[in-house]
């Protein structure tokens, strides 16, 4: 199973193309509301999520989370108990995390990037503590995948259908939705 978290103040693209994709690649994914099952997105796109942030369950089923970004989306993603319980079972237990734009920044400031190839948003590149900053949009080290932004989203969905089913999976859903590599 697949979380991807969508905060107040996320950044649509960069949640729902990674979703679409990694649905489309056959993998169990729950959108996560922190009001209840909505989310509003940072251009006022209110999103009906599968879960509430209280239903998450952290257990040998998590196969990846994912961190839209948004600069609100971010914060609240951050200060979000739920969200770092998330992370640090991630990190403690080697399940993959996907983080686009500001969201890398979450898991930068705790450290788990250090010695790591990654990338985010311009502005949030400082915010990765100790990383390596990839020329990048988007880049996969160990269990982190990281891309810079809204406008990489497609890549970064199929990024991580390729962390989860392969990379000839990625293909066939590249093929299948027209995106030159």
């Amino acid at each position: 199973m697949i979380y991807v978290f969508l905060a107040d103040g996320f950044e649509e693209t960069e949640a729902i193309a990674p979703i679409d994709i990694l649905r489309r690649a056959r993998c169990e994914v729950l959108t996560v509301g922190f009001n209840g099952k909505k989310a509003k997105s940072s251009h006022g796109i209110e999103v009906l999520c599968d879960i509430s942030d209280n239903e998450v369950v952290l257990d040998e089923k998590v196969e990846m989370i994912v961190l839209p970004g948004g600069s609100q989306g971010t914060v609240n993603l951050e200060n979000s108990s739920v969200v770092q319980s998330a992370v640090d079972f991630c990190a403690k237990n080697n399940i993959p995390i996907g983080a686009i734009c500001a969201a890398p920044s979450i898991i930068g400031k705790k450290g788990l990037l250090k010695g790591k190839k990654a990338t985010a948003y311009p502005d949030y590149r400082k915010k990765l503590d100790g990383a390596v900053i990839a020329d990048k949009n988007v880049v996969t080290d160990g269990i982190f995948t990281t891309a810079a932004g809204a406008g990489v989203s497609v890549e970064f969905g199929l990024e991580l259908a390729k962390v989860i089913k392969g990379e000839e999976v990625s293909k066939a859903i590249r093929d299948a939705i027209q995106c030159e590599k």
